[in-house]
């Protein structure tokens, strides 16, 4: 039954027979904007949400992986690429779906992808050449502008929700 246990300032799940509370977390997901010779990695996705539209690799989480090893399996399952990641990109949140994203930058030192079975489709862009009418989520844009300004950083905090966007949508 849903109620607000002791001690505790939001409602639920709770057995009523032995008190055990269920607690519902956020679900995290983790991804990379992946280059080569300053192109980037994208991928036509082959699932909905986003049926045919075009993606950074991402995915959630397992249990017991480490960010960085999801965004690695992630890159690896969508685009059969192997990555190395560099930094910490950004952290965006969207409350609606609750969803926190941990987007890396990365990069490949051989071109060598394909697409995996989420994947329709798998290709580098210059910046100039990215579809951006047809990208999959607001976070890929978030994610793709602010790797754009800091490309040339070794050191920048990581980005998150613009201003203007909680990610409620």
């Amino acid at each position: 039954m849903r109620q607000v246990p002791a001690g505790d300032t939001l409602e639920r799940p709770v057995c009523l027979d032995c008190g055990h509370i269920q607690y519902e977390n956020p679900k995290v997901v983790a991804g990379a904007v992946t280059t080569h010779e300053g192109r980037i990695l994208l991928c036509r996705r082959a699932i909905e949400p986003g049926l045919g539209k075009w993606t950074i690799t991402a995915g959630y989480l397992e249990l017991h992986e480490t960010p960085e090893d999801g965004a690695r399996r992630e890159a690896c399952e969508e685009a059969r690429a192997r990555i190395r990641i560099d930094s910490l990109l950004g952290i965006y949140t969207i409350p609606r779906i609750s969803q926190v994203q941990l987007i890396y930058r990365a990069t490949m030192d051989e071109p060598r992808f394909e697409p995996g079975e989420e994947s329709q489709e798998v290709a580098l862009f210059a910046w100039d050449e990215v579809p951006w009418a047809d990208l999959a989520f607001p976070s890929v844009h978030w994610a793709l502008k602010y790797y754009w300004k800091t490309r040339d950083l070794a050191v920048f905090p990581p980005g998150t929700n613009p201003a203007a966007d909680r990610g409620d949508r």
